[in-house]
């Protein structure tokens, strides 16, 4: 058991995740890193470091995954204080090219699998606890080929609003990210420099962000300072939306 304070990321083998789970330790956090595959060079930077991590394997479909996961977390460390919902994968094309199949996935992981986390978290969270989604900026700017994607990271934003307010006298935050193009394999894969380059023109700032700067962004509304942000979305994009 542990008296650090405690943060479960989802999707953290790689990415986004992996930079919220090594700034989130830079914090002090002890780190519960889950993904479908191990996350173990996550969690061995975050213990080269001195850091205290550990990592679990899980499908954020699959029904039992978020109770295995605070499990695995009490066990461990004694409760969960954070929870970063960050697992998610995106299906790039129009909407009439979309299979049944490749929504039913997208709805099972953006959505069902998000959900889950939210109603543990509610169930579990340690009081004073911060409950944190991620959610696209492409919600926003309906983009084409991201339709099924873009509604599932709506609903998200859409079940932060609500949570934060069901959970009034819990002293519990819910809030969401919502990142523009960063340069992750999620983002990268599959665009050409072209296209690319593209993405990097619709901010003002005329670049892509990083993970570092998303990782960032978490960390504040993990930590004291971002107490009084409360059932709210940032955009973290370099000003697209």
């Amino acid at each position: 058991m542990s008296g650090q304070s405690v943060a479960l990321v989802t999707g953290a083998a790689t990415g986004i995740g992996a930079a919220i789970a090594r700034r989130l330790a830079q914090s002090g956090f002890a780190i519960v890193a889950s993904d479908i595959t191990a996350c173990d060079e996550t969690v061995r930077s975050i213990q080269e470091t001195g850091g205290n991590a550990l990592s679990i394997e899980a499908d954020i479909a699959s029904e039992d995954a978020f109770a295995r996961r605070f499990d695995h977390s009490e066990d461990r460390f004694g409760g969960v204080d954070v929870l970063v919902n960050n697992a998610g994968i995106m299906i790039r094309k129009p909407m009439v090219d979309i299979t049944d199949a490749e929504f039913d996935r997208q709805i099972a992981v953006n959505l069902t699998g998000t959900f889950r986390g939210l109603r543990e978290a509610a169930r579990r969270l340690r009081s004073g606890g911060r409950i944190i989604s991620i959610s696209s900026s492409v919600a926003t700017m309906a983009s084409p080929n991201y339709s099924i994607y873009a509604a599932t990271k709506s609903a998200v934003e859409t079940m932060t609003s609500v949570l934060a307010k069901e959970l009034r006298g819990r002293n519990i935050t819910v809030n969401a990210v919502a990142p523009g193009a960063t340069a992750t394999d999620l983002f990268l894969t599959d665009k050409s420099p072209e296209a690319i380059e593209a993405f990097a023109r619709l901010a003002p700032l005329e670049r892509i962000g990083t993970p570092g700067e998303i990782a960032f962004v978490v960390a504040f509304l993990a930590g004291p300072e971002g107490a009084w942000i409360n059932g709210q979305t940032i955009h973290a994009n370099g000003g697209v939306v």
